[in-house]
């Protein structure tokens, strides 16, 4: 029985494989991002100094550690002309491989040290978040690294992508579990479920590392063993003009003239802003918009439904990316984004119903948003490999860059949200009372259940105007992007073409 199911776990699609990388990731980075600041700030109890000077130091590192694991993994593919051995694909992606086998447990043991108090709050918070986030980058830059390593054609990345979405919802049930487990006063339910799904990740990180590289050792050896019988033959390879590797600010200075790279990142970071504004700040808006209209049950449903649909309703974005083009799947859900949020401020913050049908939505689109930029990023790493002729896709290195742009926008979410609420309301999050600073600011015959209405008009407000903003910005850069539609398939033109003009080479006499 163990050997048959051994057997099917081998024969399993690369697609299928390379997908399951995504569940033993949501299931745990769900629940990062759903409880960290909830267990710092009312169970740790953090204050308030402590949590921005943690923030903005993962503000820094969580910006510079893209790029930087990104140039120490490919800095290698660089140059046009490699001195020596020419690298092949599949030793390509056993690098990626062999990464991922390791930080994957690296970053499962990270996500356990939030849950324990072992330091004072503060440097905690510190530690944990950059620790956690160094192996989360390292996993990300690799797998989506192999998103455009394993294959060029649009029809294969949407296939690979397609999985990931698939996986990822599965992943993201923890967040239904974690509901029934979460208890701020009594966390020893919580942090043993935490270990279970620690468990889990590292033993299918290692699965499936595992399978893939055993997959491509066979092909990485069979390219050897030909390699080997033709040097037997003395049949060598033409000799090529050596050339140094470019440095880290030639690189930069490359980057600086991709067009298309600059207004990418620029819509990009409003992106990232709003996915963590709304991971952020669905909780609150739960409390102060719905708490007295719906039922506890419902709310937990909005909360998981919030989490598993972006990856479902990804799966249809997907099959509309192959017929209409990932650009235009886009461009029309930054449309949508913005008539849903013109909509809802028409409508007013008393239309329960659609109140709660607009919260889940926003952040169902949002996120199936984001899903799909990796592909845009696919199509970036073939445009830098053509436009500066690379002897081989830095993929890792071009999704680091992007991360180094974006990435500000998950620190300044939960900033920007903080300071407008406080700005507009007087409600301070990290007040033990947080009421008593609006009830202060007014005539003392007001109480707190009095100005309630103030801050629910107030995360009204945050709710729709937030979206709309994003939309306009994001509608306005997507407008100049080009690589789509007949210059995208020049492009994958040109990188096809280069990629299979390279296997003949050992064969020249």
């Amino acid at each position: 029985m163990g050997l048959r199911l051994l057997a099917c776990l081998f024969h399993l699609p690369t697609a299928v494989i390379y997908g399951s990388l995504s569940l033993f990731v949501s299931i745990l980075h769900n629940v990062f991002l759903l409880y960290y600041v909830d267990t710092f700030v009312s169970v740790y109890k953090i204050d308030k100094l402590s949590f921005w000077i943690g923030e903005t130091v993962f503000l820094i590192w969580n910006s510079l550690n893209d790029p930087l694991f990104g140039w120490l993994s490919d800095r290698v593919f660089l140059s046009t002309q490699q001195p020596g051995a020419e690298i092949s694909s599949p030793e390509v992606v056993l690098k990626r491989l062999r990464a991922l086998s390791h930080n994957g447990p690296l970053f499962a043991i990270s996500f356990l040290a939030f849950w324990v108090a072992w330091a004072h709050p503060g440097l905690q918070f510190l530690l944990c978040l950059c620790m956690y986030d160094s192996f989360l980058t390292m996993v990300d830059l690799h797998h989506n690294a192999l998103l455009a390593d394993l294959a060029v054609s649009a029809k294969d990345r949407t296939s690979l992508n397609f999985y990931c979405s698939l996986f990822s919802a599965i992943g993201s049930l923890s967040v239904f579990m974690s509901y029934a487990v979460w208890n701020k006063e009594d966390f020893f339910s919580f942090r043993i479920f935490c270990v279970v799904l620690a468990l889990c990740s590292i033993v299918g990180f290692t699965l499936s590392t595992q399978l893939l590289r055993q997959r491509f050792e066979a092909d990485g050896k069979a390219k050897w063993d030909q390699e080997s019988t033709l040097k037997e033959l003395y049949i060598e390879k033409l000799s090529v003009p050596q050339e140094k590797r470019i440095t880290l600010a030639e690189y930069l200075q490359q980057l600086s003239r991709h067009r298309n790279f600059l207004w990418f990142v620029c819509m990009n970071l409003v992106q990232v802003f709003h996915c963590h504004f709304n991971s952020n700040f669905f909780p609150l808006f739960l409390e102060h918009l719905l708490s007295d209209q719906i039922s506890v049950s419902t709310g937990s449903f909005l909360l998981g439904v919030s989490y598993i649909a972006p990856h479902l309703n990804n799966l249809y974005f997907l099959s509309l990316c192959r017929r209409c083009g990932v650009y235009a799947v886009v461009r029309g859900l930054f449309f949508l984004k913005l008539a849903l949020s013109v909509v809802m401020l028409l409508a007013g913050p008393d239309q329960v119903y659609l109140l709660c049908i607009f919260i889940a939505s926003n952040r169902v689109f949002t996120e199936g948003t984001c899903k799909l930029l990796n592909l845009v990023v696919t199509d970036l790493v073939d445009e830098d490999l053509v436009l500066n002729r690379r002897k081989q896709a830095a993929s890792a290195l071009l999704f680091g860059m992007v991360a180094l742009v974006t990435k500000p926008g998950q620190t300044f979410a939960p900033l920007i949200g903080t300071w407008l609420l406080c700005a507009y309301t007087g409600y301070d999050i990290f007040q033990r009372n947080p009421l008593s600073n609006v009830v202060s600011a007014q005539p003392k015959l007001e109480s707190a259940a009095a100005l309630e209405p103030t801050l629910r008009q107030g995360c009204f407000y945050l709710l729709v105007f937030v979206p709309i903003t994003c939309a306009v910005l994001q509608l306005l850069s997507w407008s100049q992007f080009s690589l789509h539609g007949k210059r995208l398939q020049m492009v994958k033109a040109q990188r096809q073409s280069l990629t299979q003009g390279r296997a003949p080479e050992v064969k020249t006499i």
